[in-house]
């Protein structure tokens, strides 16, 4: 049905209106970026990766297409931010990772590619706060707390959560410039303005951020991997245990860096007994973190020195 109103808009937009056109074309273009903007359930319901990966870069390049027409579409940003984060992480990095052992030529081709589009959905975010915070992308970089002091609407965790992932991300593939890491702080404040608006966003997402965050936090207090587990029992707990990736990112970040081999596989198991039907919206995301964490099992001896 949304897909039928997708392109029921589309038509209405390349129609040559004798009168009033350019208003009538520009009301039809902005009801094809709402529907852009709120669709992405049917993706994530499903349970073939290989066809969402084959079918997203056309979904991301309608997108880009339309906000070049509609560049103040504050949803539709967002939603770009986050469909090339999602695409970057989800499927290339997992590519990456897998070539590393085998081809480490292709492994960082394809690691240099995740942070272009890394880049470019952080680029998305940064354009969507700024429509409505002028001048805050610049005070991000000066006083990063100051910049996200000035969002007081939970209206706006969504958008604060995916540039904060996109731009953590881009950091973390990103050890080797000095540049990228000095935008750490601003990181850690957009993804902290996010927890104190709406800490049971997207039912523990900021939560499951904050598991791998914490690991690498550079003005946290006390310590990282305590802090990590307090949002690992919180993003269960709001998942109702069905997001598989919450206990994934517990054995990477947490289990991997303390050497804890019982707890990596511990965790990695749980990730295997989430019921991919229990949750649909999550049947596609769960699927890729049962995945990745099957493929961790198997690496054991290479990850752990007995």
């Amino acid at each position: 049905m949304r897909s039928r109103r997708i392109l029921h808009a589309l038509l209405l937009a390349a129609l040559p209106f004798a009168s009033g056109g350019c208003s009538i074309k520009r009301f039809a273009l902005y009801q094809v970026a709402d529907a852009l903007a709120a669709s992405g359930t049917t993706y994530a319901a499903d349970d073939d990766p290989e066809l969402i990966e084959s079918a997203l870069p056309f979904s991301l390049k309608l997108i880009e297409s339309v906000l070049a027409d509609a560049p103040d579409h504050k949803e539709l940003l967002t939603a770009a931010c986050k469909g090339f984060t999602q695409y970057a992480y989800a499927f290339l990095r997992q590519r990456a990772d897998e070539l590393r052992e085998t081809d480490l030529a292709a492994s960082r081709a394809l690691r240099e590619r995740t942070k272009k589009l890394y880049r470019r959905a952080l680029g998305y975010g940064l354009r969507s706060l700024a429509l409505e915070y002028p001048g805050i992308v610049e005070l991000l970089r000066k006083d990063p707390r100051a910049a996200t002091a000035k969002i007081r609407d939970a209206h706006e965790v969504e958008t604060l959560y995916w540039t904060a992932a996109s731009w953590g991300l881009l950091i973390a593939d990103s050890k080797d410039s000095p540049d990228t890491l000095g935008d750490q702080q601003s990181v850690e404040a957009l993804i902290d303005k996010a927890l104190a608006l709406k800490p049971d966003f997207d039912r523990g997402a900021v939560h499951g951020f904050l598991i791998s965050y914490e690991m690498i936090r550079r003005t946290g207090t006390g310590d990282a991997a305590t802090r990590a587990r307090h949002h690992y029992e919180e993003a269960v707990r709001l998942s109702g245990g069905k997001l598989a990736s919450v206990h994934l990112a517990f054995a990477e970040e947490v289990a991997l860096a303390k050497a804890d081999k019982a707890l990596f596989v511990s965790c990695c198991e749980k990730a295997l007994l989430v019921d991919l039907d229990a949750e649909p919206a999550w049947r596609l995301q769960n699927t890729l973190a049962q995945r990745r964490a099957r493929w961790q099992l198997a690496r054991l001896d290479e990850l752990f020195d007995e």
